[in-house]
């Protein structure tokens, strides 16, 4: 088993004596000492090295250890270091206490007992190797993660050409044999058999491809994200009865990295999904808005809204599908987030321009009319809402 990385201790007093004490007290514990003379000195260090806990003198001149501290807490990157003062003059509870505020975790005077400053440091210093520890499980459960979705749009991949290529051309086979019989002069009873033996295999065929799409869409990467998204929304529009409007801006929206646009591609059928599961919507509102910076990804709908529980992401009320999509934004750096918006839900994902590289420059534009737009049906099934494409902003067709 491999012995555990020495980690960093920075220790800042202005006296060279003090520094030589504090790292003989502290040679036991195995780790990397680092001295300082200064505030100044510390600050140039600290911006160089990760360090685990910082052992400074409160009375230093130029820059005293309280400065020292505050200027520290407001470097995000050292907001969580822990602070431990060392003072032999300000030792009375106003001094103690402005060193607390000022984001010491532990105030020593002196003299110095060795132990309990061995001890002490010690804990800070085993507290930071365990996060350590557990970040490098965090990054090799991200990869592992990454990985299991990968191969899982892979077995997607693999399944739809299976279905297609093999099954779906069974079945067409399969259909002409029987229409090449039926051709043939027959008996009325069997003809009125072949008939229904014929629909039914165009059923299969029908519900063979539709699955070996929802798999994985060829359009996704023959043509692009647009194409798929417009092919995908249009028929859940015909099986649910749920009007669905998709805005892109701008207009000429360009190709994004293919592992990229499967992955929104993945996240917004799985809002929709969720919407035709569990909102009880009649309208939903599917946006993807390129700016410089980002790219933002909002699904929203009319229906009865999210529960508090979901949006807040807790575990025991997420499920897998949701978990997925976290998962699937986090592999690109990005944000996702669920607000109840009473009424409907929002489904928003933020991803940052640094993962929006493509290798390709193909663009590929929005054409006004390629799907047909919103329509209102005066018969006994009410209002049934088609499929759009709509290149205004979306404010505007929201309820």
């Amino acid at each position: 088993m491999n012995a555990p990385s020495k980690i960093n201790i920075l220790m800042v007093d202005d006296e060279p004596g003090k520094l030589l004490s504090y790292e003989v007290i502290l040679f036991e514990l195995g780790e990397n000492l680092i001295k300082a003379n200064s505030g100044r000195e510390a600050l140039e260090l600290l911006l160089k090295t990760d360090v685990a806990v910082v052992l400074m003198d409160v009375c230093m001149p130029e820059m005293d250890g309280f400065e020292l501290a505050d200027v520290i807490r407001q470097h995000p990157r050292f907001q969580h270091i822990p602070i431990i003062f060392i003072s032999a003059l300000l030792l009375s509870d106003p001094d103690r206490l402005k060193g607390y505020k000022a984001g010491a975790v532990d105030y020593i005077s002196v003299p110095i007992i060795p132990e309990l400053l061995r001890a002490k440091v010690s804990v800070f210093a085993e507290l930071y190797r365990r996060a350590q520890q557990l970040e490098t499980l965090n990054k090799e459960l991200r990869r592992l993660s990454s990985r299991l979705i990968a191969a899982q749009d892979e077995e997607r991949r693999r399944i739809a050409r299976d279905l297609h290529d093999s099954l779906g051309q069974e079945l067409a086979a399969a259909k002409m044999v029987v229409e090449g019989v039926r051709l043939r002069d027959q008996p009325s009873n069997s003809m009125t058999e072949l008939v229904d033996a014929s629909s039914m295999i165009d059923r299969a065929i029908q519900q063979v491809r539709s699955i070996s799409h929802l798999l994985h869409p060829p359009l996704l990467d023959e043509v692009g994200l647009l194409s798929a998204l417009r092919w995908f929304l249009e028929g859940l529009t015909k099986r649910s009865r749920i009007g669905t409007f998709l805005d892109v801006q701008p207009p000429a929206f360009p190709r994004l990295a293919p592992e990229l646009e499967i992955a929104i591609f993945r996240i917004i059928q799985e809002a929709m999904n969720n919407v035709f599961r569990h909102s009880g919507a009649r309208n939903a509102f599917i946006t993807l808005n390129k700016q410089d910076s980002h790219l933002v990804i909002r699904v929203r709908d009319d229906g009865k809204g999210v529960a508090k529980g979901v949006e807040e992401f807790q575990s025991r009320r997420i499920g897998v599908g949701i978990g997925g999509m976290r998962q699937r934004v986090k592999e690109f750096g990005g944000v996702l987030r669920l607000e109840n918006t009473k009424p409907g839900t929002l489904v928003e994902v933020t991803i940052p321009s640094s993962s929006l590289v493509c290798p390709e420059p193909n663009v590929v534009p929005i054409l006004k009319g390629s799907l047909p737009t919103a329509t209102r049906n005066g018969g006994p099934g009410g209002i049934v809402m088609k499929s759009s494409v709509i290149t205004r902003p979306l404010a505007s067709s929201l309820p």
